[in-house]
């Protein structure tokens, strides 16, 4: 830490020039733990970092260093969008430098941004705008950035990042309190250097130009149309960041194989396509790869006609986009299957939890949970990692498998958790939206969803649990038309059985058992664990006057849920309405539960 006395608070003389501009302050988290652990090793590798990153990356941002005092650093821009690009794309760098360390031994800088008034003396700068960026670093995180409200609103609209509002702070030596923000960066503005770096932490994707094959130049907006929608939307789901749409149109019209696209952009996977009218037909292609092994990840076409060319437009960007997110997630959990679980950071902890958390199957099996416990562990501030905790307990609880007190305690808490530390991740609203469904309260729930509809509108599985959420409430026909939706953005999703248990209980609302007979023996087909199909199947045939089937399907709840009773479902089952409950009771009663 520099000496802010010795920096700040000096007196300036006839020689001092005053001016505004954009303090940048950094040091390194927890550097006389480092330095008392391996002092050699620490000094070498900070200067390391200073010669190969940290520096270079403030020279071509535009700034100048003002000085450099052991593990601190001052430096100066002129522009405090300048300072916040240098400082994302630093801290991006360094997450890369740290991926392969050990956590006690990682380099992490704490950056602090203050725009301000500054005295200019003998090559050196003073004055409360220094000290206040000073102060500032030092309530950042590891790896973190704070700045003032002035940067914030210097910078907002022209940087991808969000803010998170930490209200007025005391800061130690400065007169009034200072309105701060902490940052939190949104990936898909990166490129070059920072963009590599960032994308070894999470799934890196570039969207190529789709190419126009008709022949026809006119119709050269369609394709660049799709592609800046793909870009924008795929930007929203936060769990992966996506390059720019200035890079990726670099390539429009160049052939280029996907694997020297990946390495000059600094990505995984590249997303491209073409675009063919004839007529008043159009077809649209894409196709996902791998570009570190050339293997093609998914592939589709979408046959239209173009009697609406914007809404159809709208239609294949969605179900683009709802498609490949699920499948970057498996792609990414198969590559990191091979790797020891303790040598994972917090990202990959998250996607190895994934097998276990969307079966919908009733499970013993903590490894999950463990996993995404790690995660908060090595990454406090990680709001996904919270809102799938909270999603696995929820399940747990919809399943019987969990004390349905304590899951929905510390569900609800985790979610709000999720939500307070990235309040435009989808994810957290989803899950608090399926714990307060789980807990029979309607409003709330539809709430939280269309927040989570709002930021992301190709999520197909918030479309799926509004589905649940109207079938619980007794709005079977509504429950229906959100499990249309949810169908068509993601036609192929791993959460087609839960689509199904969904469309089979929608049924017995609308008193058709046959039909709810039909769908959850699908469901139940696709994902034989799955207790909470079994159980829908149970009451369903009992309704249906099909006693071998509810006997059958009674054993499997048996199995899956040892404790499920009438008792259980009366007091625990999601359905609001006390008739919808008494039919559901009733179908289970046929089978034989007491």
């Amino acid at each position: 830490m520099y000496n802010l006395d010795q920096k700040g608070m000096g007196l300036p003389t006839d020689r001092a020039k005053r001016r505004l501009c954009a303090i940048f302050a950094a040091d390194v988290a927890g550097y006389s733990r480092l330095m008392g652990i391996d002092e050699e090793g620490t000094l070498t590798r900070l200067t390391m970092h200073r010669r190969d990153d940290v520096d270079p990356t403030i020279r071509r941002n535009g700034g100048s260093i003002v000085k450099a005092t052991g593990d601190g650093l001052l430096a100066q821009f002129t522009s405090a969008v300048d300072a916040v690009r240098c400082a994302v794309e630093v801290q991006a760098l360094m997450a890369n430098c740290n991926a392969n360390e050990p956590v006690e031994s990682r380099i992490d800088f704490r950056i602090g941004i203050n725009v301000g008034d500054v005295v200019e003396q003998d090559g050196d700068i003073f004055g409360d705008g220094v000290n206040i960026a000073a102060r500032l670093e030092g309530i950042a995180e590891p790896g973190g950035i704070c700045v003032s409200a002035r940067v914030r609103e210097d910078v907002a609209g022209r940087v991808d990042c969000t803010f998170e509002d930490m209200g007025d702070q005391t800061l130690k030596n400065i007169a009034q309190p200072v309105h701060v923000f902490r940052m939190r960066v949104a990936h898909p503005s990166m490129t070059g250097r920072a963009a590599q770096a960032t994308s070894r932490e999470r799934p890196s994707i570039a969207v190529l130009p789709f190419e126009n094959m008709s022949g026809d130049p006119d119709q050269e907006y369609f394709g660049d149309g799709i592609t800046e929608d793909i870009i924008t939307a795929l930007s929203k789901a936060r769990g992966f960041f996506v390059i720019a749409r200035n890079s990726t149109f670099a390539y429009k019209g160049k052939v280029l194989s996907s694997r020297q696209v990946a390495r000059e952009l600094g990505v995984r996977y590249v997303l491209g396509g073409s675009v063919r009218k004839s007529g008043d037909r159009l077809r649209v292609t894409g196709q996902l790869v791998d570009a570190t092994s050339d293997n093609h990840i998914w592939a589709e076409h979408y046959d239209r006609l173009t009697a609406d060319i914007f809404a159809l437009q709208d239609e294949i960007t969605a179900s683009v986009v709802a498609t490949i997110e699920p499948q970057l997630y498996a792609a990414e959990n198969l590559r990191l299957q091979t790797k020891p679980p303790e040598s994972l950071d917090a990202w990959g902890c998250v996607v190895r939890a994934m097998p276990y958390i969307w079966t919908w199957v009733s499970q013993n099996d903590d490894t999950g949970i463990t996993l995404l416990k790690r995660a908060i562990e090595l990454d406090a501030g990680y709001a996904r990692a919270h809102s799938l905790l909270a999603w696995i307990f929820a399940t747990r609880v919809a399943l019987g498998n969990m004390d349905f007190g304590r899951g929905v305690s510390e569900g609800l808490i985790l979610a709000q958790r999720a939500i307070d530390l990235d309040p435009d991740d989808p994810w957290g609203h989803l899950a608090a939206a399926y714990v307060f469904t789980l807990s029979r309260r309607f409003g709330p729930a539809v709430e939280e969803l269309n927040e989570a509809l709002q930021r992301n509108p190709c999520f197909a599985l918030a479309r799926v649990i509004l589905a649940v959420t109207y079938a619980y409430a007794g709005l079977a026909e509504e429950g229906f038309r959100e499990l249309k939706i949810a169908n068509r953005l993601s036609p192929r999703d791993f959460a087609q059985p839960a689509n199904l248990s969904i469309e089979g209980l929608c049924h017995l609302i609308a008193g058709r058992y046959v039909d709810a007979v039909n769908a959850e023996r699908r469901a139940v087909q696709l994902r034989p664990d799955y207790g909470t199909a079994w159980r829908t199947l149970t009451a369903a045939a009992g309704l249906a006057g099909d006693a071998e089937l509810a006997r059958q399907g009674l054993a499997e709840c048996r199995r899956l849920q040892p404790n499920v009773s009438i008792a259980w479902v009366e007091k625990y089952h999601p359905l609001i309405r006390v008739e919808d409950r008494a039919r559901y009771i009733e179908g289970l009663r046929i089978a034989g539960l007491d």
